[in-house]
């Protein structure tokens, strides 16, 4: 349980990307999965990929989490399904989806300081509006459960009923002075109703923030712009990232953009603002290179940087915003690129491969904790078993490759038997 005075940290857990990765372009809503379906995809350099994003941060933070692929293809979805390959290729592709990788979506994180019992909450997403994402959540909880094992400090719950849509951590941030000190939560949700689905129900981010125990007046809850999720920002964190005091946030973010400010000011005055105007950043440019889907880090300095995708860097209006943000006497002093291209071509940047855990690293499982020689590891392991190349007919064709399975299968196994948790096999 939370004692004043304890030190917790931010810990980044990143999904390690899986043996399956591919383009079956499965998530109605997201513009970089629909535009990259069909294509090959390359498991092996997605995951090094990855790993590279991790030891940057480590080395910047001194503190990495991970996450280990989940069973693909899922046998039990398969068995289901009843597949017999007379269904739709888009059916038997799901079943082999990745997508666990962006761990964004794996939980909603209430860190100590917050909650009415002084233990961190997580509540695995349910992500019941996509077929291949719904399969994740009792994976998922399993490896919660193992991670933050420690019920004198945490608690995992069950995910909230069907039939309200949660994407966790995707469409909820948090304010605060300081990572160790108690924060206001703001929960983003959308309207049904648009050409694409709103994926984040309000009754269920509402009924995370009981489950956690949280403070009702340190709780916002705000609804997203309608036309960015018609624009491709099917989550809030591809237009909205915050960190401590800051919210970087496109200027069409949220559906009524300075009444959520309002909203968010009364429950933390302190806030600081730092609005991209669409006339430097277009929503469209926005969504095509993942600015806001960027980690904001706060360095041991006490300066902020936001590691955002390559892309960034090759456009040239989201690059000219960065370099002024530099230039300015702004919160944000360090703008990083990082090469994500397979998770990007995905629809995936760097925000939605990790999720935000504000704990004491000792209460954690230290097997799910990044270090050099364990990265080292994981990248052995990924070069030596991971599929170079998917092609879309070795997993939605009417006859799944049988290889390809048994190399998926056996990769994982790999994996977990290197890192000691054969016990999620």
């Amino acid at each position: 349980m939370f004692q004043a005075g304890t030190a917790l940290a931010e810990i980044n857990y990143d999904g390690i990307v899986g043996p399956s990765h591919n383009y079956a372009g499965l998530s109605l809503g997201n513009i970089a999965s629909a535009s990259h379906k069909g294509d090959p995809s390359y498991p092996r350099a997605a995951a090094l990929q990855g790993v590279a994003k991790m030891r940057g941060n480590l080395a910047r933070l001194g503190v990495q989490g991970f996450f280990v692929p989940l069973p693909r293809p899922n046998l039990a979805l398969t068995d289901a399904l009843a597949l017999d390959g007379s269904e739709a290729p888009q059916l038997r592709a799901a079943p082999w989806s990745a997508s666990s990788m962006w761990t964004a979506n794996a939980a909603t994180v209430s860190p100590a300081p917050d909650t009415a019992d002084g233990k961190c909450h997580l509540s695995p997403a349910n992500l019941v509006t996509m077929l291949h994402r719904a399969q994740e959540w009792p994976d998922t909880k399993r490896q919660l459960d193992l991670a933050f094992g420690n019920r004198d400090h945490f608690t995992v719950h069950g995910a909230v009923p069907p039939t309200f849509g949660d994407e966790g951590a995707a469409n909820h941030m948090r304010l605060c002075d300081g990572h160790g000190s108690s924060g206001v939560e703001v929960f983003v949700y959308g309207r049904p109703g648009g050409a694409f689905p709103a994926r984040q129900h309000e009754q269920a981010s509402r009924l995370v923030a009981r489950a956690h125990g949280l403070d009702p007046a340190r709780c916002v809850f705000v609804e997203q712009n309608p036309a960015a999720i018609e624009a491709g920002a099917f989550h809030n964190d591809v237009v909205s990232v915050a960190n401590e005091r800051v919210l970087f946030t496109h200027a069409e973010a949220f559906a009524d953009q300075s009444g959520a400010y309002d909203a968010i000011r009364a429950a933390f005055p302190a806030l600081e603002v730092v609005e991209v105007p669409s006339a430097a950043v277009t929503m469209a440019e926005a969504i095509r290179t993942y600015l806001f889907n960027a980690q904001l880090l706060t360095l041991p300095d006490g300066s902020m940087a936001l590691i955002v995708p390559e892309e960034c860097r090759e456009s040239a209006s989201v690059w000219s915003y960065c370099e002024g943000l530099m230039a300015s006497n702004g919160p944000i002093r360090e703008v990083i690129p990082v090469d994500v291209r397979q998770s990007m071509a995905n629809g995936g940047g760097p925000a939605c491969l990790r999720l935000r855990v504000v704990c004491d690293p000792a209460t954690v499982d230290p097997r799910f904790l990044l270090d050099a020689s364990k990265a080292d590891l994981i990248e052995k392991i990924i070069s030596e078993t991971w599929p170079e190349q998917i092609d879309p007919s070795d997993i939605s064709g009417s006859q799944a490759n049988p290889a390809l399975a048994a190399q998926v299968t056996a990769a994982r196994a790999a994996l977990l038997t290197a890192l000691s948790l054969e016990e999620l096999g």
